[in-house]
């Protein structure tokens, strides 16, 4: 077919991809939106909304097996994971209509198909009904995203390998899931299956979970594990899998103290997540990478063709689903109002949803330990929350750290009950630049977990 014109291409349709086009239709400029897979991106299909409608069911779980704590009888709690996986799914089809049925209304171009480069502003695409179309535009929008890494140690090709995708769609409950990786999906998932019933193991080649993270936090949330019956292995490095009796499977890991055999029904590798690059040909557009395979961006996401850009899991930042709509925001205004917007010095918070959830923005102590800052402190104990003691959830803390000098805040991590919640009052005082005084002055609501933030705060003082 010949070359057909477009004065924007947008290649993927993630949470910031998928706002970004339909503001340029509206702005009057004549958009394709290319997809090869599912519109919505991971966040929709495989990642946040799913994930966390799962999370959903198994902190239920957990909660109604504690209900004799609260003097509530309940019964015998089983789990049937096949309704779990329907419960999920549902909701999934519910975002990936309502979004669809929104770009019907948008005026785009949606091309079902996957995108390769051919030029500078040149795509070909493969149909997904089969032929190719070519198109051109002097502005391109990659939004490809990212996908799981494979697991590559000995025997991964001999026994079935979960990923944070295939995961979610078991019907039945694993007997002893072992996870490989200790971060904030391998532990998402972790705690969810252990609460489901299964007996979990975590292995983890770093000496911490969560390895960026404050040691007294990758403590902290190991110590929640251990004692939600979860083993957690660290300083563990998987060497080979082969298969075992009973269509079970063994692990072996090389640990400090020599090799360790481990059997298991089910391995889910959590080992992070690579860019969708490879057929974009991103070379035949002179599109740079860095050594990873994310495509590198300047602070505007431009890349290092103009009139191309990057936004989301693909650049390499931090993968997580608000930042890709944070990226929107900043092309929005240098695409469609032609002002300014940069990444410049922007606070990415993040929560991880176990229970406690762990919210963080800012600083780490040892990231301004680092730069030579000179900072102050503060912990504070959730069993010390007056609210956290009514509801029996007392597991976990706030910390907080400010400049010495100006009592600016720097940072915060706090795991807790509703953590993210709590954090995100802080990186609000942080974004209005209020010192640590107005949160320790500040009347919050009693007896909220937020009431915390008083006795925190005021703790710079004492």
């Amino acid at each position: 077919m010949a070359d057909e014109h477009y004065d924007v291409i947008v290649i993927g349709s993630s949470h910031g991809g998928r706002f970004l086009p339909a503001e340029l239709a509206k702005a009057g400029q004549k958009v394709a939106l290319v997809e090869r897979d599912q519109l919505g991106g991971v966040c929709t299909n495989t990642g946040c909304t799913p994930t966390k409608t799962m999370v959903a069911s198994a902190r239920l779980a957990h909660q109604a097996r504690s209900g004799a704590e609260y003097g509530v009888r309940i019964g015998q709690v089983s789990v049937d994971l096949a309704a779990v996986r329907e419960r999920k799914r549902a909701v999934v089809a519910r975002g990936r209509q309502s979004y669809a049925s929104r770009l019907a209304q948008d005026g785009l171009d949606v091309i079902d198909g996957e995108a390769r480069f051919t030029g500078p502003k040149m795509v070909e695409i493969a149909l997904r009904d089969g032929g190719t179309r070519q198109i051109s535009a002097p502005v391109v929008v990659i939004d490809a995203g990212a996908r799981p890494r494979p697991l590559a140690i000995t025997g991964a090709g001999d026994v079935p390998v979960l990923d944070s995708t295939s995961i979610m769609e078991l019907n039945e409950l694993p007997e002893h899931l072992i996870i490989l990786g200790g971060g904030y999906i391998g532990l998402e998932f972790g705690q969810m299956f252990r609460r489901f019933g299964s007996e979990v193991t975590i292995i983890q080649s770093a000496a911490r979970l969560m390895v960026a993270e404050d040691e007294d936090v990758s403590d902290g949330i190991a110590a929640i594990f251990r004692d939600d019956g979860i083993t957690v292995l660290t300083s563990s490095t998987p060497v080979r899998v082969e298969p075992a009796d009973g269509g079970r499977l063994r692990l072996t890991v090389r640990t400090e103290d020599g090799e360790r055999q481990l059997e298991g029904t089910h391995l889910l590798s959590a080992i992070g997540r690579i860019p969708n690059t490879e057929a974009l040909t991103p070379e035949a557009a002179g599109i740079r990478l860095d050594d990873h395979g994310f495509i590198e961006v300047d602070e505007y996401l431009e890349t290092s063709v103009p009139g191309v850009y990057a936004m989301g899991d693909v650049t390499g930042g931090p993968g997580f689903t608000h930042v890709s709509y944070d990226d929107y925001r900043i092309l929005h205004t240098n695409l469609i109002t032609h002002e300014k917007a940069s990444t410049r010095d922007r606070i990415v918070p993040y929560t991880v949803f176990i229970d406690p959830q762990l919210g963080r923005a800012g600083m780490t102590e040892r990231e301004a330990r680092a730069q030579g800052r000179a900072i102050r402190v503060a912990k504070l104990p959730m069993s010390a929350v007056l609210r956290a003691i009514e509801t029996g959830e007392t597991r976990g803390f706030m910390k907080a750290v400010v400049d010495a000098d100006s009592g600016q805040i720097l940072g915060c991590a706090v795991l807790s009950s509703e953590g993210g919640e709590i954090m995100t009052i802080i990186q609000v005082a942080m974004l209005g630049k209020l010192t640590y005084t107005a949160m320790a002055d500040g009347i919050f609501t009693h007896p909220l977990l937020a009431e915390g933030l008083n006795t925190l705060f005021a703790m710079f003082d004492a």
